[in-house]
């Protein structure tokens, strides 16, 4: 991936993430700037993490357009919502999922640059577009997303596992991004859609005392 290609492709994350958080923030009834705080939160949290992991320096100090990105479609946001008709919750969903597909693959990138094995880049894909909105609802005092019944985390790792298979197989390039990206907002919109849920224990099963 090339550098211009990669910085295209994390400031649409990030702004895509910021627009998450400040819909949420406004949910919560959150004014002034604990909108801001939020979607910041939201929008460079999960790449912040990643980083420090990476021992590489942090993306939002290294390159400030991606501050621009967040503070842009933070604005963007709190204009349409005070002057446009109410959003639905759909655009919520549709934004956190596009943001997490993204940052999915930015983690992967990333870490696959900085020389380590497919598992460690899986892992901070997943760190990458998990952590911002967990850090989100948090702050918002609601069950984090990746912790709920529906498919988040599974979806993030998804999207991870068909680009390592792409990737495997000597696919091009962008059939590598659009696969994870397909799949990764397939699987998330799809359990929210059709009820999609993990069953990871036998049902009806209770932990001996």
């Amino acid at each position: 991936m090339t550098a211009d290609y990669f910085l295209f492709l994390g400031l649409f994350g990030v702004a895509f993430f910021a627009v998450s958080g400040a819909l949420m923030g406004h949910e919560k009834s959150i004014n002034g700037f604990g909108v801001v705080v939020v979607a910041s939160v939201t929008a460079l949290g999960g790449g912040t993490i990643r980083d420090l992991l990476l021992t590489q320096p942090i993306f939002w100090v290294e390159t400030p357009s991606y501050l621009y990105s967040a503070y842009g479609a933070v604005v963007l946001t709190v204009l349409s919502i005070r002057y446009l008709p109410p959003l639905s919750n759909y655009y919520f969903i549709l934004m956190d999922a596009a943001g997490l597909a993204i940052f999915n693959i930015m983690g992967i990138e990333k870490a696959l640059i900085e020389g380590t094995g497919m598992i460690v880049a899986l892992t901070m894909g997943m760190t990458t577009g998990i952590f911002g909105g967990l850090l989100r609802d948090v702050i918002c005092r609601e069950v984090p997303l990746v912790m709920r019944g529906d498919l988040y985390a599974t979806a993030c790792l998804s999207g991870g596992l068909a680009y390592a298979a792409l990737f495997a197989l000597d696919a091009p390039y962008a059939w590598c991004i659009f696969g994870s990206l397909i799949t990764t907002v397939f699987i998330r919109l799809g359990s929210l859609h059709w009820g999609w849920k993990p069953n990871i224990f036998k049902k009806g099963y209770t932990p001996k005392s």
